[in-house]
C-alpha cells in the first residue's frame, strides 16, 4: 500500500500544498477568515448577488414552499416548478430554445461530451481550459487533442481531413485562471469548416460580460448557429449554485437521456432554483454592477501598471498578478494574508509550472477605497523587497 505522507511531504517542499480557511458569515469583501479579519479579492461573486436580499428572501420563500431538498432525480419527481421555470427563462436569457438544469458546472461539462462523443470521435480543447472540460475530454473516450491557447490556426491545423467521425471543439469564454476571453469567432468560424460542434464554458463570463449579462456570445454578438453548445453555471456571477446548458431541442432532449451526470445524480434543492430565478432577473436588469466593475478594473490595472506589476491581459474581473515560482506566490500571499488582505496563491497543477500567481477577482461590491488599499498592499509585499 502506498505510503501517503511521502507525497505530501513533497508537496510542502515544493510550495504546493494546500491548506483551506474558515469564513465566518456570508460572502462579501470584509470576512472572518480562520478567526482573522480580511478584505478579500478571490471570490467568483463578481456581482455581489449572493447575499441580495432579494436572492435570500427567495431562498427563504422556496424552502417553505418546497422544503430542504427535491428528494429524487430529475427524472425521478425531483423535478419540481421552481426547476422547469428557471430552465425555460435561462433559455430566454441566453436566447435559445431550450436549457437543462445540472448540479454543478463539472457534471454539466462531463454529461455533455459523454452524450455527444464516443470512441472513435474526437474532441479538442484549448490547453488552459477548465479541469471539467480536460476530463470530460479524456473520460468521454474519444481521441482527446489539445491545442495552443486560443489559437485558431493551431486547431485547424490538427484537422485530419480524413477523419470520418464526429468532432467536437471545446473552450473557456472567458479563462478561470487568465481572465481572457476566448476568440470565438475564429473558432466557430473553424468548427463550422470542418462540420464540428462548438462547445463553451462560460462560467467566468455569464453575467460579466455584455450589455445585459449574456456573457461571451453576447460580448461577440453571436448566436447559436455559432455555438451550438453552451454551459453556464449559476455559483459565480448569479451568486447561488448550479449550472446550465443552453442549445436546441434536440440537444437538450439527447443530454435527459444520454447524460450520466444528469440521469443519475439527485436533482439540486427547488430552493436554489428559486432564489436563481430571482437573480436571474437582476443580472439582467441592474447593468450599474457591470459598469461599476469595469470601473474597478480599469482603476486597478492602472495602478498594477504604475507600480510595474506583470499582469496578464484581461479584460474581466480576474487580474492575474504574475510570480512565476509557487514559494513566491505562497509567501506574497501570506504576507498579504498578515496585513488583512486575502488574496491566495494559485500554483501548479491548477496553472503551468512556473506560472503561478495571484488571482485577483473584483466584485461589484468592492470599493474604489479598497482597490487602492490593495494597490498599497501589493507594493509594499512585491515592490519593496
Amino acid at each position: 500500500m502506498r505510503d501517503l505522507e511521502k507525497p505530501l511531504q513533497q508537496r510542502n517542499q515544493d510550495g504546493l500544498y494546500r491548506q483551506r480557511k474558515v469564513q465566518q458569515g456570508m460572502q462579501g469583501t470584509e470576512v472572518v477568515l480562520d478567526g482573522k479579519s480580511c478584505l478579500t479579492f478571490c471570490s467568483n461573486d463578481y456581482l455581489g448577488l449572493s447575499h441580495h436580499p432579494d436572492v435570500i428572501k427567495a431562498m427563504h420563500d422556496g424552502l417553505d414552499e418546497y422544503g430542504a431538498g427535491s428528494g429524487a432525480a430529475h427524472l425521478i419527481n425531483g423535478h419540481s416548478y421552481a426547476h422547469h421555470a428557471l430552465e425555460e427563462e435561462l433559455a430566454a436569457f441566453v436566447n435559445r430554445p431550450r436549457a437543462l438544469l445540472f448540479s454543478t458546472g463539472y457534471m454539466a461539462n462531463l454529461g455533455v461530451i459523454q452524450a455527444l462523443l464516443q470512441r472513435g470521435d474526437r474532441v479538442f480543447e484549448d490547453r488552459l481550459n477548465h479541469a471539467s472540460l480536460i476530463d470530460a475530454g479524456l473520460l468521454s473516450g474519444a481521441r482527446f487533442i489539445r491545442y495552443a491557447h486560443a489559437d485558431s490556426k493551431d486547431l485547424e491545423q490538427k484537422f485530419d481531413p480524413a477523419f470520418a467521425g464526429d468532432s467536437l471543439v471545446a473552450t473557456d469564454g472567458v479563462f478561470s485562471m487568465d481572465g481572457d476571453v476566448a476568440p470565438l469567432p475564429e473558432l466557430a468560424r473553424v468548427c463550422k469548416d470542418k462540420d464540428a460542434w462548438l462547445m463553451v464554458d462560460d462560467a467566468h463570463g455569464l453575467g460579466v460580460l455584455g450589455k445585459q449579462g449574456g456573457g461571451s456570445l453576447e460580448h461577440y454578438g453571436m448566436a447559436q448557429s455559432d455555438v451550438p453548445v453552451l454551459m453556464g453555471t449559476l455559483g459565480k456571477a448569479f451568486g447561488t449554485f448550479g449550472a446550465f446548458v443552453a442549445g436546441s431541442e434536440a440537444l437538450i432532449e439527447i443530454l435527459i437521456n444520454q447524460a450520466r451526470s444528469y440521469i443519475y445524480t439527485t436533482a439540486s434543492p427547488p430552493a436554489v432554483a428559486a432564489a436563481t430565478r430571482v437573480s436571474l432577473k437582476l443580472v439582467q436588469q441592474e447593468n450599474w454592477r457591470r459598469e461599476k466593475l469595469t470601473s474597478l478594473i480599469a482603476q486597478f490595472r492602472a495602478g498594477a501598471e504604475s507600480l510595474g506589476l506583470d499582469l496578464l491581459p484581461s479584460p474581466t474581473p480576474i487580474q492575474a498578478v504574475m510570480m512565476g515560482d509557487s514559494q513566491r506566490a505562497l509567501d506574497c500571499s501570506e504576507a498579504l494574508y498578515r496585513e488583512g488582505i486575502y488574496i491566495p496563491a494559485i500554483r501548479p497543477p491548477t496553472v503551468a509550472a512556473g506560472t503561478a500567481r495571484l488571482r485577483v477577482s473584483f466584485s461589484a461590491d468592492h470599493e474604489p477605497s479598497q482597490v487602492v488599499r490593495l494597490l498599497n498592499a501589493l507594493e509594499a509585499v512585491l515592490c519593496k523587497k
